[in-house]
């Protein structure tokens, strides 16, 4: 990726405030805040990571997005899942180049970004098509046209059935996954990997039940807290706030026969 940026680039503009504005750079735009108007030609061909002022003379600073920054801050009706459950999914799911994966409970799309970006291959099952063309149009502008060859979402229920064998992976965020085990029982492959997140308790109890009596092994619950420190000189201690509770991630593997 260049360093400098260029029309088409979706960017972040970060104010003296720690503020996060987001657009993609189009000729002739611009960017209005309550501390001025910055050009979109102002930002075409400056290196990523420059600070420029505003028609007020406040400063901004302007880099590319993170993933983790854009999820924030997309298009969205359902709630995402947040940034500090995407990395343990990818790990506990073992997502990787070349991978097929049914996710279902598409919502979104942040989900979707994180897998497609670590190289899956995605077929979604989503019964909202709001949410279906959400997710499609914030995968677009995060990773690029590209992305799209790898990624379909089906106007489909879950719930109902999972037409596709020999799935490496079933990821799901959905309120009753329990619903989905016999399907994921029968589209995996043997040692493929089941990965559900859920913010109840109570969800996880049944889910779990479904899990050991449909033939998965290795199943494993846990939470992601997340603990930011304050950091100020020798002012240093954990933040008075931190996010907490969002969801369970269980994770189980398909055992063969």
């Amino acid at each position: 990726m260049n360093a400098e940026l260029a029309e088409g680039d979706l960017v972040q503009l970060i104010d003296n405030k720690g503020r996060r504005y987001q657009g993609v750079l189009t000729p002739g735009k611009e960017f209005h805040f309550h501390s001025g108007i910055i050009g979109h030609d102002e930002l075409i061909g400056i290196p990523e990571g420059s600070t420029v002022s505003s028609s007020r003379r406040q400063p901004f600073t302007v880099v590319r997005p993170t993933l983790s920054e854009f999820v924030l801050k997309m298009p969205r009706g359902a709630q995402v899942i947040y940034p500090k459950d995407l990395g343990p999914i990818l790990m506990l799911a073992d997502i990787g180049p070349g991978l097929s994966v049914l996710e279902s409970g598409v919502g979104s799309g942040a989900l979707s970004m994180a897998m497609l970006r670590a190289g899956a291959r995605i077929t979604g099952y989503e019964i909202r098509e709001d949410f279906a063309n959400r997710a499609v149009a914030n995968v677009e502008r995060f990773l690029g046209a590209e992305a799209l060859s790898r990624y379909e979402v089906q106007l489909r229920d879950c719930y109902e059935g999972i037409d596709a064998t020999g799935l490496d992976r079933v990821v799901l965020d959905l309120p009753e996954p329990w619903q989905v085990v016999p399907h994921a029982a029968g589209a995996l492959r043997p040692g493929g990997v089941f990965l559900a997140y859920t913010p109840s308790v109570v969800q996880v109890t049944q889910l779990r039940e479904a899990l050991d009596h449909h033939g998965f092994f290795a199943a494993e619950t846990l939470e992601v807290l997340n603990r930011s420190w304050h950091v100020e000189g020798a002012a240093v201690r954990p933040d008075h706030r931190m996010v907490a509770h969002t969801g369970f991630l269980t994770h189980a593997r398909r055992r063969a026969g």
